[in-house]
């Protein structure tokens, strides 16, 4: 069984959310005996060896940058990935496509490709992902940018009627796609990811984390709401941790003698970060796709308290302290700070995230799509 995978950037490492469901699902899809002839478009990251043992072949394209990735119809993040060897080697090796997202779409509809089984697998729904990335950004390019790819995603996400199956990653995204393509064959598969098992530990740290790539929109108006709204004045010892902080939050952990920003740890001491937390801390305000940072708390940490966003469409819910407003992060941090993390926790935790992220039975789902 064959399966050609376009993913639009080099999906190794998996140090980002995208390329973490990318990744994982291939060297499932290789374990289920799947053959995986993959393409990349690249900018910035290196060919890889560590995917080779996963895939048949490994194809890199160069993604189309600055003016010639910009079209007046189609948004940049699609157009500025298309390339006629890819087309070619589409063509050359007859097997069933799977389009890493809509950015990688461009030969969705092309007649060369007519008789293929194609599969979209949806991390977000784009428009409205860059949509609210607009918000969270002041005036300037960047804003006029994200406004412009939400407008012509909008666009291009009522024409994907090409593709046989929608495979998406959030539960909203799937009732979407499914109103929207109600022919199509639709399936909900969560985010591939690195755990097979719970790690959390039982018992008690002594602070409360904040964690993820610090130098995106999202993320550092979460890590600002927390710092501005929640940590001032209050006893508990905070840490925030991540890639590339922005300066508000490096200025902000400098005035707080509460809190601590540890920039940039390798992945071992974040990961030593996440699992002797007391408590995880997952505001987010665009309730978009699912934050691969909570599945990284939920397998590898003690409580966890989120908004309603961050929860929204997972199903992961219950294994939560979901609150709203500064008050009651305020007070629910107080009491988890003090609350031992108990094996029954830990069990209803187990329990949920197998029926839901194994990433062997989502491989398998895949599988019995393409055996069809």
């Amino acid at each position: 069984m064959k399966l050609h995978i376009i993913s639009p950037d080099v999906p190794f490492p998996p140090d980002y959310g995208g390329m973490v469901d990318v990744f994982y699902k291939i060297k499932n899809l290789y374990e289920a005996g799947i053959t995986i002839y993959l393409h990349c478009f690249a900018y910035g990251r290196e060919p890889s060896q560590e995917l080779e043992q996963y895939c048949e072949a490994v194809f890199y394209y160069k993604r189309k940058m600055g003016l010639s990735g910009i079209s007046l119809n189609l948004p940049y993040m699609l157009y500025s990935r298309r390339d006629k060897d890819l087309l070619a080697n589409l063509v050359r090796i007859d097997a069933p496509i799977m389009f890493e997202g809509v950015h990688t779409t461009y030969y969705l509809d092309w007649p060369e490709l007519s008789d293929r089984k194609k599969i979209i697998r949806n991390q977000n729904l784009e428009q409205e992902y860059y949509r609210l990335l607009a918000q969270r950004v002041g005036m300037g390019f960047r804003k006029c940018y994200y406004l412009a790819e939400s407008v012509l995603l909008k666009r291009k996400e009522s024409r994907l009627a090409a593709a046989d199956a929608f495979f998406t990653v959030a539960e909203h995204d799937h009732l979407f796609f499914k109103k929207a393509y109600p022919g199509k064959y639709h399936e909900y598969i969560p985010s591939f990811q690195p755990y097979n098992a719970v790690k959390a530990t039982t018992g008690c740290g002594n602070y409360a984390l904040y964690h993820g790539n610090l130098g995106h929109p999202e993320n550092i108006e979460a890590a600002l709401y927390l710092l501005e709204e929640v940590c001032p004045g209050m006893d508990t010892p905070f840490v925030f941790a991540g890639r590339n902080p922005h300066r508000k939050i490096v200025s902000l952990c400098g005035q707080l003698p509460n809190c601590q920003l540890i920039a940039n740890p390798d992945s071992a001491a974040m990961e030593q970060l996440v699992a002797e937390a007391q408590v995880h801390m997952l505001p987010t305000f665009q309730a978009t796709g699912l934050k691969l940072k909570l599945l990284h708390a939920l397998f590898n940490g003690r409580h966890i308290i989120v908004n309603e966003a961050m929860v929204a469409g997972t199903g992961l819910a219950g294994l939560c302290h979901v609150v709203e407003g500064k008050e009651e992060f305020r007070r629910k941090i107080a009491t988890l700070m003090a609350l031992p993390f108990d094996a029954a926790l830990l069990s209803a935790r187990e329990q949920v995230l197998k029926e839901r992220y194994d990433n062997r039975i989502n491989a398998q789902k895949i599988k019995t799509f393409l055996q069809q």
